[in-house]
């Protein structure tokens, strides 16, 4: 029997991915929020188009925005145009923002985007990780504990 045609389209899953926010940042806790997007930026995001490598989000006028995130131009003969880096909107609890607030300006903690995925029910949200700078030795920490995992693998693949 023929395999299904893979869709070009993200009905459900991840859109965008920040690979290095879990190295750059000791994650202490994860929110999901929703996000306020035009109709051509969904499309574009169900390509899979997104890019969230410098992406931070903070606080403005006391709400939490979404900053620096590329979300290019839909190509499908769309009318309505939009700002590819502009600011978005996230949506969550009015207790969550006031916690994630306080954890910015007190502990001088950030808030970075980990991913950028769509619901069991088709709906744009947004993975915030509330972490800390690592330093460069834990980075270096990071990269040998992942060297000896892999070369471990190797050995015991090798072994049998």
């Amino acid at each position: 029997m023929a395999e299904p045609r893979k869709k070009s389209l993200i009905s459900h899953g991840i859109a965008a991915q920040n690979r290095k926010a879990k190295f750059n940042y000791a994650i202490k806790d994860t929110v999901e929020a929703g996000i306020v997007l035009k109709g051509p930026e969904v499309k574009s995001l169900r390509m899979g188009r997104a890019n969230l490598g410098d992406a931070w989000a903070g606080e403005r006028d006391g709400e939490l925005w979404l900053f620096n995130c590329h979300i290019p131009e839909y190509q499908g003969g769309v009318l309505s145009r939009f700002e590819p880096l502009a600011p978005r909107k996230l949506l969550v609890k009015r207790k969550q923002m006031d916690t994630l607030i306080g954890a910015i300006t007190r502990q001088g903690m950030s808030l970075v985007p980990i991913d950028i995925h769509f619901n069991d029910r088709g709906v744009a949200k947004v993975l915030l990780g509330l972490g800390e700078g690592k330093k460069a030795h834990d980075k270096r920490a990071a990269i040998a504990d992942r060297d000896w995992a892999r070369d471990k693998a190797r050995l015991m693949r090798a072994r049998g």
